[in-house]
């Protein structure tokens, strides 16, 4: 709907009127009616629909008109000497009303005053008559006209003439004391000829159509029975305006003296300004501000943060540059336009390109390359989505840090990093609020800033490692960062302003997803980032770190050959981890031997040799997990996952004289592991009979449980199988089968469990020259997940029984007879 139609039929002009508007007075005798005869008036009653005004008896009202039927009206009535309706519209937005549209109770008017407007529009002065009530409209061309009932005025209902006399009189009182609150600028004779209204009819109608009540409110007013029932209300809605006008007034004093102080300062700041532009120095400040509105007018914002930054800029405006608090009002501004607003770099949707970015930068890793590829590809088809938030967990080393720095590479976005690792207060991530001393934007905020767009790859390092305090939870407020659903509308405590962060590319990293609050977890996306086995950190080493390396240390000029089983020894003998980290720092302290040789003008080495390895980096750290034959019964070989990868763990079970049948457990075991023992026991104990097991045999006998390198703290849910295993082969004498490693949990009934950490495990068993590893028949499926690669020479046995373990596990060959 246009402006000028939003205007038709509405009280005064189109410009915004007072609350309380000086109303035409009309002049009655006291007593004097308003109402007209029926004869007086026609069957069909033409009809003029009002938007947001309703007019009562005895009132003079300014009305302007636009709609043609409208118009239509008023012209016949002027020309005609006749009375019409005017009747209020329940929707002002309605256009062309049908009888639903409009209310039901209107009143009977006479034009007394038409003047006409140069857009065409008239505005005319009605003067309300009578009460009618519409029936039906008859027609709506060239303008409305219905069929209708006169309503008479009752004067008093149920009241006695002198409460009514009481009620008049309060509200005339109550009438003058608004209009001489908020009309001042009245005319010197207007209160006068209010105060000499004497008709009571016409002061009941005047308050009704002075007070500020909604179009709902009017109408109840006017369909009111009696003319008591229409003043109880107008005098309610006089002492609401009376109360507000009062309300006001005390804000108003209250707040004078500091806007005069506010002026004062304005006024003292700008005689400063001059005296320094006569002085001929210019003024630093307003030449910064000024820097500040034009980058602002730059900015691809929206509307209200655009207006934020202007209210915030005049604020400043009105600081005193030698303020404290003028500083931090210009560090905030600073923050805003610093900001890339809308900004976005353009995604490389080469996929081959970046497939070969990706597989240059990073040996393995083939899963997460093709999650990231496939992100691409959707965006590529798609043309827009919201960016994943990605979680890439494993040991440490094992590049899924660097990873992140490939993936902006290849997709060509920008590249920030953020380290979470004992960050322990919220506003870290939220920022502080303003009203804090030293104040500032929290880390997302002031990473973006560095990013100079809003779309690039953000990588949260260590987010395993948040803590929390009395200053907060970070992990908490990381749920909004990382949700799709709200980062759109990511609210900084210092910026204040709602950022979108959904086109972000968020990429945490975790050696442990454990400790990630759950709900945190759910909100990613989790990609495990296994360890390498030899032959790939042997690839990584040649392709990646030797080179690297050599830069590092100045050698990229001289020609170095490591012999074959040269970076091999380092592998095997110097470093026991999943990643490459440790390998990284072997092979640069074996660089910092010939770097020294070369400055000091020594020859350089035809080839380094796995002897010279050892020259340079001294006795070896770590013998190879080998297997020791299966020569002693109780010994048996289980897989377990640690932190920095898999190691195989040899579980020793043996009897001696002793107490009876008592559990002696070594080896610095956690709480599970000792469980699980306990419970392998038992279940032995039950199952006696089946295993060709005397109890009587163990009535004198200590059983002892040990697991090797007793200074390492062991613990996890992955032992079962292998105690049962080492204490039947012990209790039996039972030989165990070469070359066989295992790993599952077990319950009270022989159930075998599934555990996690599968190809650490294996990778560990393949290192140590086993050849057969026994699992859990759940553990299938993330056998079916590894490169087959990693699988060349292993053979997997699936079990859901203990007894199908020990059936496999245990030869009938059996060893020399126990110690008596």
């Amino acid at each position: 709907m246009s402006k000028k139609k939003k205007s038709d039929e509405m009280a005064g002009s189109e410009g915004k009127t007072p609350a309380v508007p000086i109303p035409v007075l009309a002049t009655y005798n006291e007593g004097e009616s308003f109402a007209l005869s029926a004869e007086e008036l026609p069957e069909e009653l033409p009809l003029i629909a009002l938007r947001n005004i309703v007019i009562y008896p005895g009132t003079l009202v300014p009305i302007l008109v636009g709609r043609k039927k409208s118009v239509e009206v008023i012209r016949q009535a002027e020309k005609e000497n006749k009375c019409f309706g005017v009747i209020a519209q329940r929707d002002a937005a309605v256009e062309d009303p049908t009888l639903d549209d409009l209310y039901p109770m209107g009143t009977i008017v006479e034009v007394t005053q038409i003047i006409e407007l140069p857009s065409g529009e008239l505005s005319a002065i009605l003067r309300g008559r009578q009460r009618f009530e519409l029936r039906e409209l008859t027609q709506s061309d060239p303008y409305l006209a219905g069929r209708y009932t006169l309503v008479p005025e009752e004067e008093r209902g149920g009241a006695s003439d002198r409460e009514f006399d009481a009620l008049v009189s309060l509200i005339h009182d109550r009438l003058i004391l608004l209009l001489e609150k908020l009309s001042p600028g009245a005319p010197a004779g207007f209160m006068d000829t209010i105060r000499g209204i004497k008709n009571k009819a016409y002061i009941i109608n005047l308050a009704a159509n002075l007070i500020d009540l909604s179009i709902e409110r009017r109408q109840e007013a006017l369909s009111a029975v009696t003319l008591n029932d229409r003043g109880v209300l107008a005098l309610s809605g006089l002492h609401g305006q009376i109360e507000e006008a009062d309300i006001k007034d005390e804000i108003l004093r209250k707040t004078r003296q500091e806007m005069d102080q506010q002026q004062r300062e304005y006024f003292l700041q700008q005689q400063m300004r001059t005296i320094q532009e006569e002085l001929g120095g210019g003024n630093n400040s307003e030449e910064e501000l000024e820097e500040l509105r034009k980058a602002g007018e730059k900015k691809n914002w929206d509307k209200a943060v655009a207006a934020t930054f202007e209210k915030e800029l005049r604020k400043a405006e009105r600081l005193n540059p030698q303020s404290p608090d003028y500083s931090i009002q210009m560090q905030y501004l600073r923050t805003i336009v610093d900001l890339p607003w809308g900004v976005y770099s353009t995604d490389n949707f080469d996929l081959k390109q970046a497939q070969e970015t990706l597989d240059r930068e990073h040996y393995g890793l083939e899963r997460v390359k093709e999650r990231i590829l496939e992100h691409l590809a959707v965006l590529k088809l798609k043309g827009d989505m919201k960016s994943p938030i990605l979680c890439l967990y494993g040991p440490p080393g094992v590049g899924k840090t660097s990873l992140g720095r490939s993936i902006a590479e290849s997709l060509g976005r920008k590249y920030v990093r953020i380290s979470l690792g004992g960050v322990h207060d919220e506003a870290e991530i939220r920022g502080h609020r303003r009203t804090y001393i030293g104040a500032m934007s929290g880390r997302i905020i002031q990473s973006l800033q560095k990013a100079g767009t809003s779309n690039p790859v953000f990588v949260l390092d260590e987010i395993d490692k948040l803590s929390s305090d009395y200053k907060g939870d970070p992990a908490s407020a990381l749920l909004e960062v990382l949700d799709p659903e709200q980062n759109t509308t990511f609210h900084d405590n210092y910026l204040d302003i709602d950022y979108d962060l959904s086109k972000v590319l968020f990429i945490a990293t975790a050696n442990n997803i454990s400790t990630i609050p759950q709900a945190l977890r759910d909100r990613m996306e989790l990609i495990e980032v296994s360890g390498y086995i030899a032959e790939e950190k042997l690839r990584i080493a040649e392709q990646h770190l030797l080179p690297k390396e050599a830069k590092e240390h100045g050698l990229s000029d001289y020609p170095l050959r490591f012999a074959p089983g040269a970076l091999e020894t380092i592998i095997e003998e110097y470093t026991r981890e999943s990643g490459v980290r440790a390998l990284t720092k072997k092979i640069a302290a074996v660089l910092r031997k010939i770097a020294w040789a070369v400055a000091s003008g020594d020859p350089l080495p035809e080839e380094i040799t796995p002897e010279l390895i050892h020259e340079y980096l001294g006795k070896t750290i770590y013998s190879r997990d080998r297997y020791q034959g299966n020569e002693y019964p109780g010994v048996v070989i289980g897989l377990a996952w640690t932190s920095v990868g898999g190691e195989i763990l040899f579980i020793e079970s043996s009897l001696q004289p002793g107490q009876n049948g008592k559990l002696i457990l070594t080896g610095s075991l956690g709480d599970v592991m000792k469980e699980s023992a306990t419970i392998a026991l038992s279940y032995i104990r039950a199952h006696a009979e089946q295993f060709g097991i005397d109890l009587e045999q163990l009535k004198d006998r200590e059983i002892h449980i040990h697991v090797p390198e007793g200074a390492i703290p062991k613990d996890g849910p992955s032992a079962g199988i292998t105690m049962v295993t080492s204490l039947v082969s012990a209790i039996t004498r039972r030989k165990v089968r070469p070359h066989l490693a295992m790993t599952g949990e077990i319950t009270l009934r022989g159930k075998v469990l599934p555990v996690g950490g599968i190809k650490e495990k294996i990778l560990a068993a393949k290192r140590s020259g086993i050849t057969d590893i026994i699992l859990c028949r759940e553990n299938e499926k993330d056998i079916l997940e590894i490169n087959e690669r990693y699988l060349d020479g292993l053979t997997f046995h699936y079990v859901d029984e203990i007894s199908e373990v020990l059936s496999f596990a245990l030869l009938d060959e059996r060893a020399g007879e126990p110690n008596k």
